[in-house]
């Protein structure tokens, strides 16, 4: 509407707005049926999505009942290389972590020989630390520091109650 609207009447305006309105009633009712049809679409996926989810995870917990997956602690036991970024790990409830402290570039597990500690950013590290006697963990508290991805929520956890599974970017 590119008319030039300053040398039209009040009342004329508001017709023209009057009008308007009632050619936008139809299309208005259809906007809101098709808003209703799609959020119960979205409400189907979302439902969908949770379910596969909550199956995952219970899948999750029973590969951990049954053993087929390392903890932590056996991982570094049983590893002498590759990366910590090859495993994606998960706490024994089924919540995935990453392993170190939140902001952190790269995973790293802590060691300590009970005085000194030091940081394993691989697998070779932490099976030299391990095979030298160090222990997972800080003089005091033993454990795995991890941390929930994407938020600054960190604890130390026992390393037995972290689960190591091949990721994506190795088979481990």
């Amino acid at each position: 509407m590119a008319d030039d609207l300053t040398g039209v009447d009040g009342a004329e305006l508001e017709r023209r707005v009057d009008l308007l309105r009632e050619r936008m009633r139809p299309l208005e009712q259809d906007l809101s049926v098709l808003r209703g049809e799609r959020d119960v679409l979205l409400t189907e996926i979302r439902r969908r999505r949770r379910l596969a989810e909550r199956n995952s995870r219970a899948e999750l917990k029973a590969s951990m009942r049954e053993g087929e997956l390392p903890s932590v602690a056996e991982l570094v036991a049983g590893s002498d290389s590759g990366s910590l970024d090859d495993y994606v790990y998960n706490l024994k409830t089924g919540g995935q972590v990453r392993l170190g402290f939140p902001g952190s570039r790269s995973q790293a597990l802590t060691f300590t020989d009970g005085v000194k500690i030091a940081n394993a950013s691989d697998l070779a590290d932490a099976a030299r630390l391990y095979a030298a006697g160090w222990e997972l963990g800080s003089p005091g508290r033993p454990g795995v520091r991890v941390h929930f991805p994407g938020t600054r929520q960190e604890r130390l956890v026992p390393a037995d109650e972290v689960y190591a599974r091949p990721g994506e970017r190795g088979t481990g």
